[in-house]
């Protein structure tokens, strides 16, 4: 079933002497589960279904209320259904669970000015080592130099690395990993620096780490860290320090005292007698091995350490209909289904993430058995809060898909893809990739030869692609983004009916990319140019660096039934060098719509790109009347138009309006008449992209979170 499967299926049989049990937060685990007389913990809900062995459906209504779990909730095989006995947790009627991983903290005195305190211990957190804190459903600031900037949350709020600068890409003899110099006026008098940990983005700017302090040696103004990043720190990459007493100065912030357990609050709106949340659980749900035919419905997960809710090996399990939110540190989820099949995320509500709002994965490489599994009509934003490669869905395996979403404000891509066979559809992905550079709204990479073959990307809307980064020595916004941006080699993917609109660099990036399908789209306000195409040579060192992992993906798959229909797969990477040293090859650019309304902007940029191996046809280009200007690269220059089509591209393509039903309104359908449709191009089903109205949405319609959308609009 291509929308959220199994559950409607299950609720639609007959009943069968159904099972119900309600839960309630007055209720007692002493109790026989009725209405009347319902439990009081989803633990004894879950226990009595096990021994009630149901070959019926059972239904667990949880009344409105909290529920602060001591504990993990864990379902196992014993707790499975099957496909005519479906288990099924649920909100009762319209009312608001709430399954929290975090303890009430009050008690607060006086401590310094503004600052309270008060003892963790005392209050059932002994031993807990939290470290998030939520207030009035905010997570409120760890202590940290320099503060955190609301108005500017992006470029303010950041110290800067010293030394002269070193271009990005220019390699360093002898540089290490954990040393950060500071500048004299980030000179900080910390009286256990060891106990604090360094945010920051080194080198790339493509993500962050988060790594405690060492040592610090005043003298040097060096800060050493206990372990490495993930690459190199470098004189302007921008950091911050969190975690330190001294630095508590700021309403909202918070310290926790490991040794006394004592924990220091501002509130943010002066309240003198403040409750605040502190997870003491990493996890709220866990569902295992072997377990299926499981859903859970209509909660509230939240205030949660690390991953919400993790799916492991299961089967037929979903995850519907929920609000998820704040929780997650550097590594954590708001939901993961980790292999198994058949598994759905759909039409939850997810927001306030540490790191990947959905992550999903499971299925063969090998062989190309599919999983199944799918995040289908969620609503996800505000994600990657700590993790800044968060980002909204994370797709990795065989035959799993993503469709319906909507994604926005997330600090990278809306969604990261490697494997096969997936398929991302209908989703709609806007003001993405805030905080880093050299991104896209979906990416992939294909190092090892194989990823991400067979995916197909269709019929999504994708805009303001931003764009976050360093330009001559200051940080500047929007940088260095693309739309769709298939990388490093990456091969056999189509992309087809997509309209993207709004990216700094380009609306598409094909790097060393080949058999790519890229057909029916539409590209609209490249501010550099609309698509990049950039190949490597058989010199590049970047081939050289991966040629090992090529042939070792490509071993592994190359004498499978499976794959012997995956387009050109035959070709190893040892026949990929064509003459004269260049790669690139076998991909198609056919009946697409470029759309360049900005005078200054190019049509393509390219470099190690040959012409007679790739394709460009029947597709519809406009500059609003001014030149075509395509860069082919090194010496070979900036052609206009006729001369592109003079070395053979693009010979039944057309430069002319488009005609747009209203561009300026962001309305992409084509007016009768368009040269596009005489050319073959298939009107795109644009009323079918982004979530929609059903029984399983946490809310409808959607009322969208405000972010970086409202708060440049407001600025202008």
């Amino acid at each position: 079933m291509h929308r959220t499967s199994f559950l409607a299926l299950a609720l639609a049989l007959p009943a069968l002497a159904d099972t119900t049990l309600y839960v309630a937060p007055d209720g007692s685990d002493s109790g026989s589960g009725t209405l009347k007389a319902p439990f009081a913990t989803l633990v004894r809900a879950r226990d009595e279904i096990r021994k009630l062995k149901p070959s019926s459906p059972v239904t667990v209504y949880v009344r409105g209320g909290t529920y602060e779990l001591p504990a993990t909730l864990q379902l196992t095989e014993q707790d499975s259904g099957t496909p005519n006995a479906p288990i099924v947790y649920r909100a009762y009627r319209q009312e608001k669970p709430v399954l929290t991983a975090a303890h009430r903290i009050a008690g607060f005195v006086a401590y310094k000015g503004k600052i309270l305190k008060t003892d963790a211990a005392a209050q059932g957190m002994h031993g807990v080592y939290f470290r998030q804190v939520f207030y009035l459903n905010q997570r409120q600031q760890l202590a940290r130099y320099p503060n955190y900037d609301a108005a500017n949350p992006y470029a303010g709020g950041w110290s800067y690395v010293d030394g002269k600068a070193v271009p990005m890409y220019t390699d360093v003899p002898g540089e290490d990993k954990h040393t950060l110099t500071y500048r004299t006026e980030d000179a900080r008098d910390w009286a256990h620096p060891e106990d604090a940990e360094v945010m920051v983005f080194p080198r790339y700017n493509w993500w962050n780490n988060l790594v405690r302090i060492k040592s610090v040696d005043r003298a040097a103004h060096t800060i050493t860290l206990a372990g490495d990043c993930s690459y190199a720190i470098r004189p302007n990459d921008r950091y911050y320090v969190r975690n330190l007493l001294e630095e508590l100065d700021a309403p909202g912030e918070w310290f926790l005292d490991k040794a006394t357990e004592t924990l220091y609050f501002w509130p943010p709106d002066n309240n003198s007698d403040p409750a605040v949340y502190a997870p003491r659980l990493r996890t709220i749900l866990q569902i295992g091995k072997g377990a299926s035919y499981i859903t859970f419905r209509g909660f509230t997960f939240e205030n949660f350490e690390g991953t919400a809710i993790m799916l492991s090996g299961t089967t037929h399990c979903l995850i519907a209909g929920n609000v998820i939110r704040n929780g997650g540190d550097y590594h954590g989820s708001g939901v993961s289904v980790n292999g198994g099949t058949d598994n759905g995320v759909a039409g939850n509500d997810i927001s306030a993430i540490g790191s990947d709002g959905i992550a999903l994965s499971g299925g063969d490489r090998a062989t190309l058995t599919p999983a199944g599994n799918y995040a289908d009509n969620n609503y996800i934003h505000h994600i990657g809060v700590f993790y800044k490669q968060g980002v909204g869905i994370n797709m990795t395996g065989v035959g799993n898909r993503a469709s319906h979403n909507l994604i926005h404000d997330t600090p990278r891509f809306a969604i990261q893809f490697s494997g096969n066979n997936l398929v991302i559809e209908y989703n709609h992905m806007r003001h993405v990739n805030l905080e880093t550079e050299d991104t896209g709204v979906v990416y992939t990479g294909g190092r090892d030869w194989i990823s991400s073959r067979g995916t197909v990307l269709r019929y999504n809307y994708m805009h303001d692609s931003i764009g976050f980064g360093q330009e001559n020595g200051k940080f500047v916004s929007p940088h260095f983004s693309w739309g769709v941006y298939l990388d490093d080699n990456t091969g056999g993917v189509d992309v087809i009916g997509n309209i993207v609109v709004r990216a700094y660099r380009g609306l598409l990036h094909l790097h060393n990319g080949r058999d790519n399908l890229i057909e029916n789209n539409i590209f609209v306000d490249g501010k550099l140019q609309q698509a990049e195409f950039s190949g490597w040579t058989d010199t590049s060192r970047m081939w050289k660096d991966h040629f090992p992992t090529m042939m070792k993906g490509y071993d592994m798959v190359k004498d499978q039934p499976a794959w012997k229909n995956m387009r050109n797969i035959g070709t190893s990477p040892e026949q990929a060098v064509l003459p004269g040293g260049l790669i690139m090859s076998g991909n198609v650019f056919r009946r697409n719509i470029v759309y360049a309304p900005d005078p200054a902007a190019k049509l393509f940029s390219s470099r190690n790109l040959p012409l007679d191996h790739n394709e460009w046809d029947s597709n519809v280009y406009w500059h609003a009347g001014l030149p075509l200007k395509i860069a082919l690269g090194g010496k070979l220059g900036q052609v206009d138009f006729d001369e592109w089509r003079a070395k053979g591209p693009d010979s039944h393509s057309v430069v002319a309006d488009p005609l747009f039903v209203n561009a300026a309104k962001d309305d992409y359908r084509l007016k009768a008449g368009s040269p596009a449709l005489k050319l073959g191009f298939q009107p795109i089903p644009v009323e079918k992209i982004g979530p929609y109205k059903d029984g399983l949405r946490a809310s409808w319609p959607i009322v969208e979170a405000p972010g970086e959308r409202e708060r440049t609009s407001a600025a202008r």
